[in-house]
């Protein structure tokens, strides 16, 4: 079992930043990706950002420049800096992790870009 919990989400005006957090149960080093998706309101969840099983980064195109995906493997951690908001970017950002061909999810942390 993998355990994944959010943190960081909030209310923003456009063109700020955010950080966002997520702590995962196990080591990064035993799960073959892990990452963030979105969900918007009557939206479909969709990719944010995630690293891959060989390490790579895969972004969004609608967030490319402005969302930075990290990892602290001491810490057990995958954090995602967002810059430059849009009211587009209005949306639960889900954690999510992959292990041995399971999929584990976060309960999500909700980020509003408005004036």
């Amino acid at each position: 079992q993998v355990q994944l919990a959010e943190s960081g989400g909030g209310l923003v005006q456009p063109g700020g930043s955010l950080r966002l957090s997520c702590a995962i149960s196990r080591s990064l080093n035993d799960l073959d990706f892990m990452g963030w998706y979105r969900q918007a309101p009557g939206k479909q969840r969709e990719l944010v950002a995630v690293f891959g099983v060989d390490g790579t980064i895969t972004n969004s195109d609608s967030v490319k420049g402005r969302f930075t995906i990290s990892r602290d493997n001491a810490k057990n951690t995958v954090d995602l800096q967002m810059n430059s908001l849009k009211p587009d970017d209005t949306a639960v950002y889900i954690c999510n992790a992959g292990r041995y061909g399971t999929l584990y999810w976060g309960k999500g942390t909700l980020v509003t870009v408005s004036s």
